[in-house]
């Protein structure tokens, strides 16, 4: 089996493509062998595909699963003594989701992996912290939605952790204040899930007339796009409303999904989608599963080398999404680099955001 430390010790976006593809070769053969060997269901699925290591001769020769397949079968690679966390996907009411079980191991390798990745876009000093979210949230540290398990990986990288939303979702402005003025003339940074931020922060100061000095701020955010969208919110109007209540202009977007925590996409100045030595990503064509070349739209497989305790390191997701280059973007980080477009049609709808409902009276 490959060691992991091997990779940990790598910059997160160092490798050019062939230095890559020699790395994940090696590495995912190492992890297709161990969890057929290890998951029934997983060699079965391999077996049926009529899958033959000894003529594999590119990354995107390794056999995927669906992703729709963890909410319907519990795969698993360890024993279930040796499980410590179960992550579930988020979902609509009424939909099956999805079940990740981790060992010590592996959830250790997402979070290395995540303050890696990260890092490179804040540097590696703790900033103060703030989660657009409620900690009640984190109460079960046993069985986490997709996101808790976001807040608990993100949260490792700050220190006076404050979470500015109360039990009832609503904003606790005492507490941003009193946490503002600890930290005045300091870089903070703020993580939550895109519309938690938009529903349960931009409308809530929208509502009350006020103005939160976070200039000196760096955001991170993900998932819930889609209910975005249906209010008409692009990306570009999400970023001005965040200034115009807080002074926010560092605003860092990322992809990534509960069946391969750890391994996020961050997105760069210039509005890309950036795979790091941890993982990587593959678009093919819905009508034949064949590789798309850049530009082309297609459904992404996600590529990661953190699972070991799950057979999720080659994964077709519902998302649509391009290559927008290779080894080439402006801002100077090796590796591939994409756009997601949004779900299949008649796909349901989710998001890592696992968003939030309002009771309403």
């Amino acid at each position: 089996m490959f060691d992991f430390d091997e990779i940990a010790s790598l910059k997160p976006f160092a490798l050019d493509r062939e230095a890559k593809e020699s790395l994940f070769l090696r590495a995912l053969g190492d992890l297709t062998a161990f969890h057929r060997q290890r998951c029934g269901d997983y060699r079965r699925i391999v077996d049926g595909l009529g899958f033959d290591a000894s003529r594999v001769r590119d990354v995107l020769d390794f056999p995927f699963i669906p992703a729709g397949l963890f909410k319907m079968r519990d795969l698993s690679s360890v024993d279930r003594s040796l499980v410590i966390k179960t992550v579930t996907s988020s979902g609509t009411t009424g939909q099956a989701a999805s079940r990740i079980f981790l060992d010590r191991n592996t959830a250790a390798s997402q979070t290395k992996a995540l303050v890696r990745i990260v890092s490179d876009f804040i540097g590696n000093k703790r900033l103060p912290m703030l989660i657009v979210d409620s900690r009640d949230v984190l109460k079960n540290r046993a069985s986490f939605s997709a996101r808790g398990a976001g807040i608990l990986g993100f949260s490792m990288l700050g220190r006076d952790v404050t979470y500015i939303l109360d039990e009832r979702m609503d904003l606790d402005f005492n507490a941003t204040e009193s946490f503002l003025e600890r930290h005045a003339g300091e870089d903070i940074l703020l993580f939550g899930f895109t519309f938690m931020i938009w529903e349960y922060l931009y409308k809530a100061l929208r509502r009350a007339g006020k103005w939160l000095p976070i200039e000196r701020g760096v955001m991170i955010h993900g998932g819930g796009w889609k209910k975005l969208q249906s209010e008409a919110v692009s990306p570009d109007a999400f970023k001005d409303a965040l200034r115009d209540v807080c002074g926010l202009r560092r605003v860092y977007n990322y992809y990534g999904t509960a069946e391969q925590t750890g391994s996020i996409f961050m997105e760069c100045c210039e509005g890309r989608l950036h795979c790091s030595v941890f993982s990587d990503i593959a678009i093919r064509d819905h009508r034949d599963f064949s590789p798309c070349q850049v530009g082309t739209s297609g459904l992404i497989e996600m590529i990661s080398l953190l699972p070991r305790s799950y057979p999720g390191h080659v994964i077709l997701t519902e998302d649509l999404g391009r290559l927008t280059g290779i080894d080439d973007c402006p801002c100077g980080r090796l590796g591939k680099t994409f756009s997601v477009e949004g779900r299949i049609p008649r796909a349901e709808t989710r998001g890592c955001s696992d968003t939030y409902e309002k009771r309403h009276a």
